[in-house]
């Protein structure tokens, strides 16, 4: 149906209804909105259920719907307010009847930006907490103490300030720093979805130092928690210690690609070093081998996904010798390494590029040598040529095929 025969349905029944949420303050903000989400005031549930019987209901502790509203399914959500019983986002007791009011709805939520609502059909903005000037100022601000409630609100808070380059303001620092005690028992899954859109991020940096400042990155992330005041040696890495080098590295990665992945391997790279001994420091000798213990550990602490944990053991185990090969024998090992990983050449070398500044002439074009030495197989043996030695005649031809290509760059064009 059309947004105006929706919203005129439930305007004859006397409710109330808005647009809520991300897309007015992408509104506000002159960006592409993209999913509306509705929010209707002054109606019970049983009514709705029988004005729109296709409804889908998809809310559990609330009654959410999804509605077809100009060819897409769109949330209908009831006004509601919320009262803290227990710990945690499902410790509340929640009130959606007629009677709660758009000002009740929107002063549950998490902060000034968020709190905006588009009344139907009239398009009014309801700006009741200072929404639009925090928006235009680029400041994240919590409505009210009741912010710290739901401890993943510091997350969002702290992923938003990277997503929109937004400063957050000090109360609500104090406010996030206080979701600390219950963080500790949030499911995993709700902070492992906030990291995924943080390292989406045009600066994913931001993200993480905002929760280092809010005191909560060593309850949510402590293998990142142990980089802070790990030594490097300066000529090398005049940026600071091991975590302001993985900022460096993660934020360089987001320059080069969007890929999540590729994002994500750029902020393991060095978790070893986070376990380097005090007297070992600056030096971080064997900090590969130590990186993949940490990391098997952090996914036994938070299960990640499978593909993000390949890329960044792949990394892990390869990003100090990748650009500092000298014997063709080992460069071809890595280049036909690289290619079966599950990173693609411009992720692989991003991150290594990221980390070292410069990349050699087998990184670099490390797919063109890839795919002439890929066309050599074990069809071309000499006659007689069996078993194992199958095997040792082709790698004698790849490193041959290394050897022997000049690339020039008007043949990588």
């Amino acid at each position: 149906m059309r947004e105006e025969d929706f919203v005129s349905a439930l305007r004859k029944c006397g409710a109330r209804v808005f647009i809520v949420g991300g897309w007015v303050r992408d509104q506000i903000r002159g960006v592409k909105a993209h999913d509306k989400d509705y929010m209707v005031a002054g109606m019970e549930e049983d009514t709705f259920t029988e004005l729109f019987p296709a409804a889908e209901k998809v809310g559990k502790s609330f009654p959410v719907y999804l509605v077809a509203i100009d060819g897409k399914k769109s949330e209908v959500a009831f006004a509601r307010k919320e009262r803290k019983t227990g710990s945690g986002y499902c410790g509340f007791a929640v009130n959606y009847d007629s009677s709660v009011t758009l000002e009740e709805d929107l002063y549950r939520r998490d902060t000034t930006m968020n709190s905006l609502a588009m009344e139907l059909p009239e398009k009014t903005i309801h700006d009741l907490y200072g929404g639009e000037a925090d928006i235009r100022g680029g400041i994240i601000r919590a409505i009210s103490k009741h912010f710290s409630e739901d401890p993943v609100r510091a997350l969002r808070a702290a992923r938003q300030a990277a997503e929109f380059g937004f400063a957050i303001e000090d109360n609500t620092y104090r406010l996030m720093a206080a979701c600390r005690e219950e963080l500790v028992h949030e499911p995993v899954e709700r902070v492992l979805g906030e990291l995924r859109r943080a390292l989406n991020t045009p600066k994913p940096s931001i993200f993480f130092r905002c929760l280092k400042r809010a005191g909560l990155l060593s309850v949510t992330f402590p293998e990142l928690a142990a980089l802070i005041g790990k030594t490097q040696p300066a000529a090398f890495h005049p940026e600071g210690d091991a975590f302001e080098h993985t900022m460096l590295v993660v934020d360089k990665v987001a320059e080069q690609t969007d890929s999540v992945l590729a994002r994500f391997a750029g902020l393991v790279h060095d978790l070893g070093k986070g376990t380097t001994p005090k007297e070992m420091e600056p030096h971080h000798y064997g900090h590969e081998e130590r990186g993949l213990v940490v990391l098997t550990k952090w996914n036994r602490r938070m299960t990640l996904p499978r593909d993000w944990m390949q890329a960044g053991s792949f990394v892990i185990a390869e990003h100090m010798r990748a650009p500092m090969l000298g014997k063709a024998a080992k460069i071809v090992d890595l280049l036909l390494k690289v290619d079966r990983s599950n990173l693609s050449w411009p992720e692989f070398r991003a991150v290594i590029l990221a980390d070292h500044q410069s990349l050699p002439d087998y990184l670099q074009y490390g797919e063109v040598y890839v795919e002439k030495m890929k066309q050599v197989s074990g069809r071309d043996c000499p006659f007689g040529v069996t078993g194992k030695k199958v095997g040792e005649w082709i790698r004698s031809e790849q490193l041959k095929i290394y050897r022997n290509i000049v690339i020039r760059s008007d043949s990588i064009d």
